[in-house]
């Protein structure tokens, strides 16, 4: 029996998706129809099956785990490529500053061109700049391929939120929402627990370029499974990138994040001064040139109706705090577990294990919570996190410096799960309200804002606890800015009396 044209492409696509049960449908369709009438069929848009999840969450987890695992090779990259301080803090930097400043333009350009060209583009690039990190000669060179490495993971990560809300609805959505949380902060911690491994492990002498070469076969794996599972999308509105906006963003971003990360090790020369003091002046142009761009017909870089949304206006409002101290601890722990409790990478990689595990469960049960108690879970969460961060201040004010892995084990699980209670409801309240055709530039936003919040923790706790690590010791330092990181949470607490009660 021949089935018709349309009815066999229809089936094609499905079957590359994964998606048995609406085969069958489309088949009986077909084949009950009348031979005289033409079948008509619904439009159900693209459609995200299992593994092409899986295969976006890939390309969420390497931006993510790339930010982190650089942390633990530092000692030793200084050491091979004869780098200073400020060159260190340029390798960690130029990678977080390139991601931040381009994220809203890669979901530009993937609502225009389409989400998944972007997310294959994004892939490759992904992978190449991770080679030349891992082949680096030296430290300027080291230092301009993980600038490359952070521009490749911009057009990438926006696709990867964009596509799940406009391939997936209901229920799915909320599973894959929460998932896709998961997946970002285990790949925070995870990218720390295996730069550890890989440095230990000095794989046939490649020692620190390991953390860099081991993305190149996940990459190329990457594309192949995007190239057969990932269904394309774009806006039906599509326009064209934004060019004042985006560079009026880049200029903001720029002056307040370079200052605060470079600082510190360059001595705090003029220049940081005038650039912070620039700052507030290129936001404001940003913000007037985007409402007039938006008044005058045109579409804006940021769109001020998003912003107008309730749920995503106050949903990255407890993103930005939440964010800032999840970045500022991650970079201070790093430091402490080495340089002050003279553990080994591995070992210290170990001690955040129950961190990554209990966030891992928290995001599992999160939508089940969710939709018995509402964003209430936000707020436990917050409780929770605080718990576990005042436990490590006690552990560390009680037992330095002979505080071991069992010591910190209760704290870091306790924050780990409260965190884990917290970022996938809040990814998922976001970007609830987001049109599909704006799911692109609305994913941008939100990933902009998260990255940009990681590399503010990272600037500003990290340069509190190194000045206070200087005058009083490693342990004061962690304890003071334990108590940053717990006036942090508090801000989210109060936030998050202000969401709204339920979730659609």
């Amino acid at each position: 029996m021949l089935l018709p044209g349309s009815a066999c492409t229809r089936i094609r696509t499905l079957w590359y998706q994964a998606q048995p049960r609406r085969i069958f449908e489309c088949v009986t369709t077909a084949t009950t129809s009348p031979a005289t009438t033409r079948p008509t069929a619904v439009d159900h848009g693209p459609v995200l099956g299992g593994l092409g999840l899986f295969t976006v969450l890939l390309g969420a987890a390497l931006p993510l785990i790339d930010f982190f695992i650089v942390n633990v090779a530092l000692p030793t990259i200084e050491h091979d490529l004869n780098a200073g301080p400020a060159l260190l803090e340029l390798v960690v930097a130029g990678y977080g500053l390139a991601y931040a400043v381009l994220l809203v333009v890669g979901g530009r350009l993937g609502d225009q061109f389409g989400r998944r060209r972007l997310f294959l583009t994004g892939m490759a690039a992904f992978g190449l700049t991770s080679l030349a990190c891992g082949l680096a000669p030296d430290a300027w060179t080291l230092v301009g391929a993980r600038v490359a490495q952070g521009a490749a993971a911009a057009l990438m990560l926006p696709q990867v939120l964009a596509t799940i809300q406009a391939a997936t609805s209901g229920r799915r959505r909320a599973k894959a929402m929460s998932l896709y949380g998961a997946t970002a902060g285990l790949s925070m911690v995870a990218g720390q627990i295996l730069g550890g491994v890989l440095v230990a492990a000095d794989i046939a002498g490649s020692g620190w370029r390991a953390v860099f070469l081991v993305n190149v076969p996940v990459a190329a794996a990457g594309l192949l499974l995007a190239a057969r599972l990932v269904p394309e999308s774009r806006s039906a509105r599509a326009a064209r990138v934004d060019v004042p906006g985006t560079l009026l963003l880049t200029l903001s971003l720029l002056t307040l994040l370079v200052p605060l990360t470079e600082g510190r090790a360059a001595g705090w020369p003029l220049w940081t001064w005038l650039s912070l003091a620039v700052f507030p002046f290129a936001a404001a142009a940003f913000f007037l040139v985007e409402r007039r761009a938006d008044r005058s017909g045109r579409t804006p870089l940021v769109p001020p109706g998003l912003l107008a949304l309730t749920s995503l206006r106050r949903g990255l409002s407890l993103i930005v705090p939440f964010s800032i101290g999840f970045g500022g601890f991650m970079f201070v722990i790093a430091i402490v577990l080495q340089q002050g409790l003279r553990m080994g990478p591995v070992t210290a990689g170990l001690a955040l294990v129950p961190m990554a595990l209990a966030f891992f469960v928290a995001s599992l049960i999160g939508p089940r919570l969710v939709s018995r108690h509402g964003t209430r879970v936000v707020t436990a969460g917050g409780l929770i996190q605080g718990a576990g961060v005042a436990l490590i201040a006690l552990a560390a004010w009680r037992d330095w410096p002979d505080l071991g892995v069992l010591g910190l084990a209760p704290g870091v699980a306790l924050a780990g799960f409260g965190q884990g209670l917290q970022l996938p409801v809040l990814l998922r309240l976001v970007l609830g309200d987001v049109p599909a055709d704006r799911a692109g530039v609305g994913s941008g936003v939100v990933v902009t804002t998260q990255q940009s919040a990681l590399a503010l923790g990272v600037a500003t706790l990290g340069a509190l606890f190194l000045s206070v690590a200087d005058a009083a010791g490693l342990r004061d330092a962690l304890l003071v800015t334990l108590l940053a990181q717990l006036g942090l949470v508090a801000v989210t607490l109060l936030l998050s009396l202000r969401l709204p009660r339920q979730m659609g």
